[in-house]
């Protein structure tokens, strides 16, 4: 009796699975989408590769990566091979774009870029300045909050919508990642990459065609990212600062991915509530002013300034992972709701 039961039980769920397949099959052969969702790109966002970037490019033997320094050249190799690694295609044939800071030293920009689907093409460009201030006088300055947790934040940015590509999840909006020197000689980095796109010398490897700087549809710059030493309000380490236009920010798409992935972060959109310092890190002293001078749509994400800048024990371990690692993610799901 219990052998008979168990064969019609058997017999049931294969003509459930079957009417399953049935009733699936109409919808492929009709083409219907299913969505991709961009949790899937949390699987390659690990805090050790944040940590590793950070440790290696404060580490003594960069010398502290002084615009246009042989440290700099280094860290500037070192992040070609990233980008290369993570399958960012090349801009006018090139990774790496030099530029002059002085009449003795040279700069490089790496640039790279995950293509869009739009036609005409339209691209958000996404930048982290790598260098800082070397070493002065004997004493060195590793710069981890100031710039490497942002060039941290933009290797992992970039690795988790290349795990979006290689899961056919498709952006209208293409991403330009760049990282720059010359932040420390006033913004020569983003400068020159500004003049690279209005001569038109950066082509997309897709289409063959120059980036136009009308295509530039929003520029976001991650600069210092790390530190929980300047909380917004007191015992809450967790808080992202985002500078922006009020009209041309986003801000209520950051809100809502910040509750709907349980994020949580607090966000606050001013220096502090400070308008002379807000004007000052967002209109003046930060790579994103090159493009607001330009008439493009601008943000900056910071973590804020702390005592610890331009300091030598601006370190590795002054930094905060876990709380980056959320940095990031909420800036992921943010463009991701932009793209």
């Amino acid at each position: 009796m219990k052998y008979l039961i168990s064969r019609q039980m058997t017999k049931l769920a294969k003509i459930f699975l079957i009417l399953l397949m049935c009733a699936a099959a109409p919808a492929a052969a009709q083409g219907v989408r299913y969505s991709i969702s961009p949790k899937n790109a949390e699987v390659v966002l690990k805090k050790e590769n944040i940590r590793s970037t950070v440790d290696y490019l404060t580490d003594s033997r960069l010398g502290g990566r002084a615009s246009g320094s042989e440290g700099a050249r280094n860290a500037a190799l070192w992040l070609e091979n990233q980008f290369r690694d993570l399958s960012l295609q090349p801009l006018g044939g090139s990774w790496m774009h030099g530029f002059r800071i002085s009449s003795t030293s040279f700069g490089r920009n790496v640039l790279g870029l995950i293509s869009g689907t739009s036609s005409p093409s339209r691209y958000v460009l996404v930048m982290a300045h790598y260098d800082n201030l070397g070493s002065l006088g004997g004493t060195f300055y590793p710069g981890a909050d100031s710039n490497a947790s942002g060039v941290a934040a933009l290797l992992e940015v970039a690795r988790m919508f290349r795990h979006m590509q290689d899961v056919k999840k498709k952006y209208g909006t293409g991403i330009i990642f760049a990282a720059l020197d010359g932040k420390e000689k006033d913004l020569a980095g983003s400068a020159d990459l500004w003049r690279l796109i209005q001569q038109g010398k950066l082509k997309d490897p897709s289409s063959g065609s120059p980036i136009a700087p009308e295509q530039i549809v929003l520029a976001v710059n991650l600069d210092q990212m790390g530190s929980t030493l300047s909380p917004i309000s007191k015992k809450r380490p967790d808080y992202l600062i985002m500078l922006s236009e009020a009209t041309t920010g986003r801000r209520s798409t950051l809100e809502k991915v910040n509750k709907d992935y349980s994020i949580g972060l607090e966000l606050g959109y001013d220096y502090y509530g400070s308008k002379d310092f807000t004007n000052l890190f967002y209109r003046r002293i930060s790579d994103q002013r090159i493009f607001l001078e330009h008439g493009i749509p601008s943000v900056m994400f910071t973590s804020g300034i702390t005592l610890n800048n331009n300091k030598p024990y601006d370190n590795a371990d002054s930094l905060d992972y876990d709380i980056l690692k959320q940095r990031i993610r909420l800036i992921f799901y943010w463009l991701d709701k932009t793209l």
